[in-house]
């Protein structure tokens, strides 16, 4: 009776040590997906695993409203495009670097991660926003919020979908707005929230 017990205790230790294992790989592999690890950094699988997209991009973003952003070569000369999920650029690679779409919109930076200025593309690859911020964020409830300035002595404000200031730039630090209308924002080292 106590080898019973031994041995079915012994079994559900392996099994929680399998799932633990697995656990923590799964971990891995979804926080390393931009590292070379998969053959240039990008894997899309079906829910079987199955390869969908082959490995074949240097770097990338998630899908989102049908398109991912993927880049072609390093970190310092590569461009980013887009790609829809049968591995077609839609968007040609241009960018030195870009985030999937929100709202309709993509966040793309022309020039490096220093002097770079940012702004917002339509599907179709055309500016929607010149690239003229410091710093940008996604579309969020009809506005995005925007830094001007270097991270230092930047100030954040908020743009409309018109590249049109709705709060200028006065922040150290800017969030989007939420569902109920409320943004937090940072001056100086206080916290507060403002509304719409």
């Amino acid at each position: 009776m106590l080898e019973s017990k031994s041995r079915i205790v012994l079994i559900v230790l392996s099994v929680v040590v399998l799932i633990v294992a697995l656990c923590t790989a799964f971990v891995f592999v979804t926080m390393h997906k931009d590292t070379n690890l998969f053959n240039k950094g990008f894997v899309a699988t079906s829910k079987t695993g199955q390869i969908v997209i082959n490995p074949q991009f240097d770097g990338a973003d998630a899908f989102s409203e049908g398109l991912a952003a993927v880049r072609i070569g390093d970190d310092k000369t590569g461009k980013w495009g887009f790609i829809d999920g049968t591995e077609k650029f839609v968007i040609n690679p241009q960018f030195d670097f870009a985030f999937s779409f929100a709202e309709g919109l993509a966040r793309v930076r022309v020039g490096d991660d220093k002097t770079g200025k940012w702004g917002y593309i339509d599907k179709a690859g055309k500016y929607v926003i010149n690239p003229q911020f410091d710093a940008v964020e996604p579309f969020f409830g009809e506005f995005a919020a925007i830094r001007v300035g270097d991270d230092k002595t930047g100030k954040w404000g908020y743009i409309d979908k018109a590249g049109k200031y709705v709060i200028n730039p006065q922040f150290d630090e800017a969030h989007a707005f939420a569902a109920n209308g409320l943004a937090r924002v940072r001056v100086g080292q206080k916290w507060g929230y403002i509304a719409r």
